[in-house]
């Protein structure tokens, strides 16, 4: 079989091409990019770390309220944030926290938009499909070698390689919403003289509003499962005593930052869960 690996397809050559030419002709674009990262992260940052801690409890205790309307969910999550500052991971929470809701932003400005546009057109979806799964398939490990080399070392990259690896989950679900409207549904509002806007934003968005906050659920967790990724590349954060313990050996380390990461995921899908 020598001959069969001696005319090896140049898989990795093309993408080091590619990856190359983009590097060369997009560096403008990737500095602005970085630029709006940077800017988008370090606001978050600032709204989490400048306040008091238990104003910013207070805050999401407040929030949660509003979102499921039970105390028992508020209780939770006051507790778990008191956890989290009983173990002293405060900064280290608020910095992945920072990336988790950085990736939402731009999972969810891309996704619904992308999402909506692939309901209403099989053939893009029909596009769109492959590469979705090469994104959600292709190891997280793999982002991190053009992160670096388009961005750098530091959030940025991390913030790059999340959204890479959690933006198919929005896509999907919002297709998967917008596409499931009854048709019912749909011929009575356009029968009333709906417009395509006023269908979208009062038929299909409502309909499929389930489905959205769903997206939004997997996305919040996918991106908090890549902080130890993340953090590879220079991304603050919980995943930074991850990756010390596990160098160091350190067995203690380890169960106490990955248990902080546990309990903050827990946190976050009791928040946003969607009621049914």
């Amino acid at each position: 079989m020598n001959w069969l690996t001696d005319h090896k397809i140049p898989v990795g050559d093309a993408a080091a091409a590619v990856f190359d030419w983009l590097q060369r002709i997009g560096q403008g674009v990737f500095d602005a990019i970085a630029n709006g990262g940077e800017a988008l992260i370090e606001a978050i940052l600032f709204l989490l770390e400048r306040p008091p801690e238990l104003v910013v409890i207070a805050f999401f205790v407040l929030l949660t309220w509003v979102l499921q309307r039970s105390w028992q969910v508020c209780l939770f999550i006051a507790l778990g944030f008191l956890f989290v500052l009983n173990q002293d991971y405060w900064s280290e929470m608020s910095e992945s926290l920072t990336l988790v809701l950085s990736s939402c932003v731009v999972c969810m400005a891309i996704g619904v938009p992308v999402g909506i546009a692939a309901a209403h057109r099989p053939r893009l979806y029909a596009v769109l499909r492959p590469i979705l799964d090469l994104m959600q398939t292709l190891p997280t490990f793999v982002y991190l070698i053009p992160a670096i080399v388009f961005f750098g070392i530091g959030m940025v990259p991390g913030l790059f390689a999340t959204v890479i690896f959690v933006l198919p989950a929005s896509i999907r679900l919002t297709q998967l919403g917008v596409s499931s409207t009854p048709t019912e549904l749909l011929e009575a509002a356009q029968a009333f003289g709906g417009t395509k806007r006023q269908v979208l934003l009062k038929v299909e968005l409502p309909y499929a509003f389930p489905q959205i906050m769903a997206g939004l659920n997997q996305t919040i967790m996918l991106s908090l499962s890549m902080v130890v990724v993340a953090a590879l590349v220079g991304a603050d954060g919980l995943g930074v005593p991850v990756v010390r313990a596990l160098n160091q050996v350190n067995t203690s380390l380890g169960f106490e930052s990955g248990f902080v990461i546990v309990v903050v995921a827990i946190m976050l899908d009791r928040m946003l869960r969607v009621k049914r």
